[in-house]
Order: structure tokens, then sequence, then C-alpha cells
């Protein structure tokens, strides 16, 4: 039996939360998709999330929440963590944080799914563990439980991520990477049959630099000075990506990306 898989990029702010409300029921019916991740670190004002704006993405079809490092930018987020499995931290970060890293779902179809949050740390914050080991333990733990396992690797550098889809090729389902707010023309499966993008793109507004407003950005680069990043409104678009998964196999046969207009 085939699972399709769909892994939505960074919801940026109201704008992004605004077109998953509109678009995501009807994306889910006509690409029969079975099961939906997406990642929410920056759906609360562009940077965080809140148990409101949590609560509301899980209640519009999204089936497991994926972060990164702006999960820590609201404290009121924190003691959720503990308590509900379908919002995931990176799982590298120290054991101490509140949280999952990884946990098992069950897809529309009662599959069991396996899915994952890492950070990479390359230009990024050092406080996180190697991503490579700390996958090698999450595969060993889910391997045992589920055929399907799915990775948010929420990374900075292109050379991290596909390195990281290299080591896990046929060792796991689905790996997509998050950040970067740009979608790659790289997606395809692995020669061992995992489904691989470096980044699936943004979901928010693309009349700005990675879902800022440009001229706010504009500044900061052109005279060096702080500036507050407030988030863009227009030109809103979902992105993400969707995996087809064997679910007896694990192996993903194919990866198509997706980007819809408001």
């Amino acid at each position: 039996m085939n699972i399709r898989v769909l892994a939505i990029g960074d919801i940026v702010g109201q704008p992004g939360r605004d077109i998953v409300k509109k678009k995501l029921s009807g994306l889910l019916k006509d690409y029969k998709i079975d099961f939906c991740v997406a990642n929410g670190e920056n759906s609360a004002g562009g940077s965080g999330i809140t148990p409101v704006i949590a609560e509301e993405l899980l209640a519009n079809g999204v089936d497991v929440l994926t972060s990164g490092d702006h999960i820590w930018k609201r404290k009121e987020i924190f003691a959720l963590l503990d308590k509900e499995p379908r919002i995931l931290k990176p799982a590298n970060y120290p054991a101490r944080t509140p949280g999952y890293g990884y946990n098992i779902y069950k897809s529309k179809k009662g599959v069991s799914i396996g899915v994952a949050n890492l950070q990479g740390r390359t230009f990024m914050v050092q406080q996180a563990e190697s991503p490579f080991a700390e996958a090698d333990k999450i595969v060993k733990d889910l391997s045992e439980k589920t055929k399907i396992i799915i990775l948010d690797f929420h990374a900075e550098a292109t050379s991290e991520k596909i390195a990281l889809g290299w080591h896990l090729d046929g060792k796991i389902s689905f790996l997509f990477g998050t950040h970067t707010h740009i979608q790659t023309a790289d997606e395809r499966v692995l020669p061992y049959g995992t489904a691989y993008i470096t980044d699936v793109g943004m979901t928010g507004p693309y009349d700005s630099v990675i879902g800022r407003q440009k001229d706010k950005v504009l500044g900061a680069f052109i005279t060096g000075m702080p500036h507050q990043f407030d988030v863009a409104e227009d030109d809103v678009k979902l992105c993400g990506a969707i995996a087809t998964i064997d679910s007896d196999s694990g192996k993903a046969s194919a990866i198509e990306r997706l980007m819809v207009p408001f």
C-alpha cells in the first residue's frame, strides 16, 4: 500500500497561517494525502509558535508540527511541548530542553509513521549535538516500530543537508529540509529509496525577503543599522513536497514539489 506524505515548509506569520487555513483541506483531498507534516516555528509573528497557533494549525489538517531554532522564542509554548507529542523540537538539543524530538503517529489509513526533527550545526547555534549521531539513534529506535520514517532537517547549509540525506539513504523514507525559506529544485529519490529535497520552501509572503518586509531588510543590509524585520503580507504561497512511500518496505517511489498561490 502506498502512503502519500505532504511536508509543508516554514509557515511564516499570519499570512502563512491564513493560506494553510484556506488551502490545506483542499490539497489533502486533491492530492490524496494520508499524512501532513508542517514546520511551524515561524508561525507566531515570524518567530516562534504559541499554544493557540499550534492548536489552530493542528485543527486545520496538519498532523505533526516540526520546528527549529525559533521554537524557544515564545516561552508560553514550553509547557505544551511536554504535553503535546504532535509538536516536535529538534531532537539533538540537550535532553533537558522540554518536548519531544520524535514520535510515532498514525496516518489516515492507520499506518504507523515515525516523524523526527533535527537541527543543523553549520552556521547555526552550537548547542545542538551532532545531527548525524542523533539520526542514527533515532533510526535505530523508530525502525523497531515502523517502516516509515520522516525527518525534517532544519539547517542552514545545503552541504549539511545533502550529507545527511546520503547518510540516511535507505534508512528513512523521506528527508525534507527547512529553514532557508527558499524551495530547492533537487527533489529526487536517492538510490536506496529515500525521498529527498534540500529545502521545501516557505509558506508565507513572497513579496518579501524570506518573509520579511523588503524595505526593513534592505535598510539593515545597506546601512548596517538594526531594524525590526516585520512580516510581509503579499504574494502568499504554500510550499512543500509530497512523497509517495510503500508502507511495507518504507521505501519512497516518488517525490514532487508543491507551490500553491493563495
